[in-house]
């Protein structure tokens, strides 16, 4: 949010807070700007809406580098839930269906979605009961750490479900 300081400010008078929040009164706003002057801060029109409007002595650099300082910080702290795809054929040999179901696994304890795909080719089509078991058997052994969103659903020759992270609960993190 932008606010008006110093000159900016054309309100013929204001209602003057000090650095310390205490309230120093209406005055116009060249004496207010003096005041601000002679402690050495910046004059900052804090409630322009009110009447008078409502300005606050202050180090405005300071002010704007603690605000953008808060906004790294919780930016940071946030996590982007991404949605990673594994895709499979009706005829996949076990080992590389233990393998793609590690890495869902793996995706889904990093609390990133995960849409499972069977890719049906030629005369699969005649047998999608295949993928359909398939999926379900891939959701039942993803039960410990993700959760089913949408049900297997055939889309043209492609066969997917969503699983998503269980959420994580804080008591066996001691």
């Amino acid at each position: 949010m932008d606010y008006q300081i110093n000159e900016e400010i054309l309100d013929k008078e204001v209602r003057l807070i000090s650095e310390t929040g205490e309230q120093l009164g209406i005055m116009p706003t060249a004496q207010a700007l003096d005041t601000a002057y002679g402690r050495d801060l910046d004059l900052v029109k804090i409630a322009p809406g009110s009447q008078p409007p409502v300005c606050k002595l202050m180090d405005y650099g300071k002010y704007r580098f603690e605000q953008s300082k808060k906004e790294k910080e919780a930016k940071k702290n946030q996590h982007i839930i991404e949605v990673k795809e594994i895709r499979m054929s009706p005829g996949i040999g076990e080992n590389d269906f233990n393998v793609k179901l590690k890495n869902a696994q793996k995706f889904l304890r990093e609390g990133d979605r995960v849409k499972v795909a069977v890719r049906f080719r030629g005369r699969e089509m005649a047998h999608t009961e295949i993928g359909r078991r398939l999926l379900n058997d891939f959701s039942a052994k993803c039960a410990e750490c993700g959760n089913l969103d949408k049900e297997p659903k055939l889309e043209g020759r492609n066969m997917s479900m969503f699983l998503s992270p269980k959420p994580v609960s804080n008591t066996n993190k001691s």
